[in-house]
């Protein structure tokens, strides 16, 4: 996991196969900016060295916040540090925990059909229509009938989706019933598991995990933890938490200015800075999320107990407020 404090970015035109390149290249360090800018230059010289021997290269690296597909660390203002944990302001403005190896789950709750489900309906429905334009003899009926299951096969779908969730006991209590098995077939799991504003976090107690393994990945998967929260993991090699509310959930705006990338120009610093002051004030009377429950065995590390009591703190787990 790399959070750096400082950023700098070289570039450099050349040319190769008859054609002009301008080649760009970031460059991060904790350090300094110097370093920043060495990191920048050698980088770049990188770039061009596989140009020159390849005939082709990426000509520029995106500034993009958090992203990683192309190797890039979290590019975001590092707010502080706590040991190895690393607390960062997010492209638009919320807080956000980042660790090397303390394993959060983000799961959504979404009462959306499958894929595959509204391919049945729509199958179902097609075969109905398909029988009655048989018996009526009638090619209209059957061009009416299939345009009656493309419209409609989604709603249906999502009725009859509802319906199944509801006699299961709804999406929170089919969730729950999911982690306690998933405990049940990992004896030494320890599942802290909280509630946000779209589902549901879960924090692993009993040991640390790799972002890349496939361990880590399987339980995740099999807590129905966010597809897309688990290929930035795998991608910036740490795991993260929101730990404090979405500016639009408080009545604020996002981060000013926009885009909120880090580092931002020396002098529009002032309206940043302005906007953290509102958005601190706003965001003062609302929890991230809610601790809820406790699931599986007693096992802890020493290190998840740290950043246990660090996300409590900062999300106001403990607290009676209005999640956000």
């Amino acid at each position: 996991m790399i959070v750096p404090k400082y950023w700098s970015e070289s570039q450099a035109k050349t040319r190769a196969n008859n054609r002009q390149y301008t080649i760009k290249r970031f460059g991060w360090s904790d350090i300094s900016e110097e370093d920043a800018k060495q990191h920048a230059g050698q980088r770049l010289d990188d770039a061009l060295k596989t140009l020159s021997e390849q005939g082709d290269v990426r000509r520029i690296d995106h500034k993009i916040s958090y992203n990683g597909a192309e190797g890039i660390p979290i590019r975001e203002e590092v707010v502080s540090k706590h040991q190895d944990v690393v607390i960062s302001r997010n492209s638009y403005g919320a807080l956000c925990l980042n660790t090397p190896d303390v394993m959060f789950a983000d799961i959504d709750l979404d009462s959306a059909p499958s894929t595959r489900l509204v391919t049945w309906v729509f199958i179902g429905l097609a075969l109905i229509g398909a029988a009655a334009a048989l018996i009526a003899g009638s090619w209209w009926v059957l061009f009416a009938a299939l345009l009656v299951s493309l419209l409609f096969a989604s709603t249906l779908a999502g009725f009859i989706n509802n319906r199944l969730i509801n006699r299961r006991g709804g999406l929170e209590q089919e969730a729950i019933t999911r982690f306690k098995q998933v405990c049940a077939d990992n004896p030494a799991l320890h599942l802290r598991i909280y509630q946000t504003s779209m589902g549901f976090r879960i924090l692993f107690m009993e040991q640390t995990y790799e972002p890349t393994s496939e361990r880590s990945a399987a339980l995740l998967k099999s807590l129905g933890s966010d597809r897309v929260y688990m290929q930035m993991c795998r991608n910036q090699r740490c795991f993260r938490a929101r730990v404090s509310p979405k500016p639009w959930r408080v009545g604020i705006e996002r981060l000013r200015p926009r885009p909120g990338v880090w580092p931002i120009k020396a002098e529009r610093l002032k309206e940043r800075q302005d906007w953290i002051n509102a958005y601190e004030r706003k965001a003062n009377d609302y929890a991230s999320c809610k601790f809820m429950m406790k699931l599986g065995s007693d096992i802890t590390d020493p290190k998840t107990i740290h950043v246990m009591a660090l996300h409590d703190d900062l999300c106001k787990a403990n607290r009676e407020y209005s999640l956000a």
